[in-house]
């Protein structure tokens, strides 16, 4: 059985797990920014435990490409207290950020996970994690997210993904971090092109081959309307599919805008495995 330490939480990994979205940020690539309103925030998160929600992922800061930063103050500010309400509710909360500053505040705050897109290499970031109990979410970006879809180029993708991922994974143990605490996430539409994102769910079981779970998120990406030629909010079939694909590939969290139609496909692909 696959038990990931998750804060205040020993999750279950040995079925997949749906991870909801709630962002607060106002350029949202999907549409679903909510632009700091805490209560909408706070209605959406609600809307999806009742659909099924497992995890709840929040995040302030927008990492859509060409976005560009915003300062770690109003980061905190916009988190704080959204975060304050939701860790009262009996289910994980994960903070979405790449900000030492923002992990510490949050953590202090209750966080049970933090999701990083930048694997943790700012400094101070594996400082501000190392000693908590919160799982940490290590995810393989190439450059930053102002830039990241300027022509990014691999060699062999999944074997580059894969060996950052592992040196990352190597440095967390080294400071101290329990492989229990891990999960690994590929970075659909980080620094990649369609046929790159086509191979990483393709080769899926590459990454989960270590012991590690893996969390796959692919809802609404651009990948599927290249795929599809449908506009980001004409994309739920295709995100379903893809969340779909990823578990029967090995993934043990997926990362999702639509939380009721994953849930029904998850439950249908359960009854028949």
């Amino acid at each position: 059985m696959s038990i990931l330490a998750c804060g205040r939480f020993e999750l279950d990994l040995s079925s997949p797990k749906i991870m909801a979205i709630v962002n607060l940020t106002t350029n949202s690539f999907s549409g679903d920014g909510l632009s700091g309103d805490q209560s909408a925030a706070l209605r959406r998160a609600e809307e999806a435990v009742r659909a099924g929600a497992e995890i709840l992922d929040i995040g302030a800061e927008s990492t859509r490409p060409g976005s560009e930063p915003v300062p770690e103050q109003q980061e905190i500010d916009l988190l704080l207290p959204v975060l304050e309400e939701l860790v009262r509710w009996q289910l994980p909360i994960s903070v979405d950020t790449l900000k030492p500053a923002t992990m510490r505040a949050v953590l202090a705050a209750g966080a049970d996970m933090i999701n990083d897109v930048n694997g943790f290499r700012a400094h101070g970031a594996i400082e501000a994690v190392a000693g908590t109990k919160a799982a940490l979410c290590v995810m393989h970006m190439q450059g930053e997210p102002r830039t990241m879809q300027h022509s990014p180029a691999y060699t062999d993708v999944v074997r580059e993904v894969a060996a950052f991922l592992a040196q990352r994974v190597a440095v967390l143990e080294l400071a101290g971090v329990a492989r229990s605490r891990i999960v690994l996430d590929p970075g659909f539409g980080f620094g990649k092109t369609p046929d790159h994102n086509c191979a990483l769910l393709r080769e899926l079981g590459t990454f989960s081959a270590g012991g590690l779970p893996v969390l796959v998120g692919l809802s609404r990406k651009s990948i599927l309307g290249v795929i599809t030629g449908r506009p980001v909010d004409q994309r739920v079939a295709a995100s379903v599919a893809s969340a779909l694909i990823a578990v029967q590939r090995g993934a043990s969290i997926v990362r999702v805008h639509d939380v009721a139609p994953t849930r029904d496909a998850l439950m249908v692909w359960r009854a028949v495995s």
